[in-house]
């Protein structure tokens, strides 16, 4: 039964992989162009990157409001506390991580020779 479980989420999960590569290459776009720039349907990388800042941010303000409620005596359980404190700086370094990361390529592109 669990060959069974696993073979169907695998399957599950590679029809999922395959739909989303046939939007990303625009297979199924009227007339089969595709947008250079753009595919219709998906949001600008600028749109993604402020959604991924704004759910960090999230993050941070819900572990900031659970370390309140419990300096405040509120009926919060301590391993909740840590726990979204713990999620909140992981969130953190991921997003510094890749800032660094695009600075990075930033420069390598900016030195090189033209």
């Amino acid at each position: 039964m669990i060959d069974r479980i696993s073979n169907a989420n695998i399957q599950s999960m590679i029809e999922t992989l395959r739909s989303h590569q046939t939007q990303a290459t625009g297979v199924n776009s009227p007339a089969g162009e595709t947008s250079p720039t753009k595919i219709q349907g998906q949001p600008d990388f600028f749109k993604s990157v402020q959604n991924a800042l704004d759910s960090v941010n999230e993050t941070q303000l819900k572990s900031s409001a659970m370390q309140d409620a419990y300096d405040r005596g509120e009926e919060v359980p301590l391993t909740e506390v840590v726990l979204s404190m713990q999620k909140s700086s992981l969130a953190f370094e991921a997003t510094l991580q890749v800032r660094n990361k695009v600075m990075k390529a930033y420069e390598e592109i900016m030195n090189m020779p033209v």
